[in-house]
């Protein structure tokens, strides 16, 4: 197996960075911060980041068959006019549920964009503290930020078996997704909000985006939503 390398590329200080998504396209890392309503978007060649700034939390963006990209920001599902940095509203839900906002979204195989709210609430194995995002590899194995747990595991979704623990220099990784060249590098979400002066001088990148590689594993490309 090839050595494991991590290291951030881009120290971007997210307060809450989440939903990775790789374009390959352009091949572009799109993620979000989500207290900071901004959908970002990362040039894995030059190095460069643009940021769209929304109305409200974004906590996910997804591609779109149609062109361009979907994402959840408050309580609405809107597509994103990337060059026009705007947004329309495609469906609003929970509108009588005060403080209410989408936590996360994804695009399923059949090109359908599910998101959760914040109202649901799951026992934990305190040992990993808190899952949080997700991705599947190309063997169907899963892949499991841990919030404040600062690793990322594999899982056989079967068994339930832990196969792998990659372990990171900052605590609070938040998601994960599969990109680059053949979907062999890993690019991985954090957060920096919750963390003290002390605890930012130990980890000073945290809220950056890391790239690992090295797994002996590929992922598979993002699905798209069909809308």
């Amino acid at each position: 197996m090839s050595s494991i390398k991590i290291e951030c590329v881009l120290p971007e200080n997210c307060r809450c960075g989440e939903s990775p998504v790789w374009e390959e396209a352009s091949n572009s890392l799109l993620f979000v911060d989500i207290p900071a309503k901004k959908v970002c978007r990362w040039d894995s060649f030059t190095k460069q980041v643009q940021r769209v700034t929304m109305d409200a939390p974004v906590s996910s963006v997804a591609l779109r068959q149609s062109g361009g990209y979907v994402a959840t920001i408050g309580t609405k599902f809107c597509a994103l006019n990337w060059k026009e940095q705007s947004a329309v509203v495609l469906a609003t839900v929970d509108n009588d549920k005060k403080n209410n906002r989408f936590n996360d979204g994804k695009v399923d195989p059949a090109g359908r964009y599910f998101a959760a709210n914040r109202r649901s609430v799951y026992k934990l194995e305190k040992e990993e503290q808190i899952p949080d995002g997700m991705c599947i590899d190309a063997e169907g194995k899963l892949w499991v930020a841990c919030y404040n747990g600062g690793r990322v595991i594999r899982l056989d979704p079967v068994t339930g078996k832990r196969l792998q623990t990659v372990k990171l220099p900052v605590d609070k990784t938040t998601s994960c997704c599969f990109g680059g060249k053949n979907y062999s590098e890993m690019y991985v979400t954090c957060a920096r909000d919750g963390m003290d002066p002390e605890g930012l001088l130990r980890q000073p990148e945290a809220g950056g985006i890391f790239k690992i590689t090295g797994l002996g594993v590929k992922g598979i490309a993002p699905y798209s939503y069909a809308g």
